[in-house]
């Protein structure tokens, strides 16, 4: 695969994200052996891309199975748990998972903004 494709493929993956205007994009590359499973906790709403073989995937409280092929791509949720297997005898499988980069404590920097916002709002209420 040349250089082209790669960055045509990782384009790909990067538009598929929930939020396309939230970028930059956070992308945690890993590899799961042939003869073991890997376990996954996702902590954000994520597009998971196989490369390199394929790969079955279960998910916690769901009654489906999944086959991935490479180049395959799977919408996973926030605090979904995930179990990996490369499928095929001595094959690596090589995952990506992409999900649009959020600043450290972002979330609760926006809930002491929205706390000070209804503070001040009362305060000019009852100043009345």
């Amino acid at each position: 695969m040349d250089f082209a494709s790669q960055q045509a493929d990782q384009d790909d993956a990067f538009s598929t994200l929930a939020h396309d205007d939230a970028l930059p994009a956070l992308s945690i590359h890993f590899a799961v052996p042939a003869a073991g499973t890997f376990t996954w906790r996702v902590r954000a709403d994520s597009t998971l891309r196989v490369y390199g073989a394929r790969i079955w995937l279960t998910r916690a409280r769901s009654p489906y199975d999944h086959w991935l092929n490479p180049g395959e791509m799977l919408r996973v949720h926030r605090g979904e748990r995930l179990w990996l297997s490369a499928d095929g005898g001595t094959a690596t499988a090589r995952v990506t998972l992409t999900c649009a980069w959020r600043p450290p404590f972002a979330a609760l920097r926006h809930a002491i903004a929205r706390c000070a916002s209804r503070m001040a709002w009362l305060t000019v209420r009852l100043a009345r």
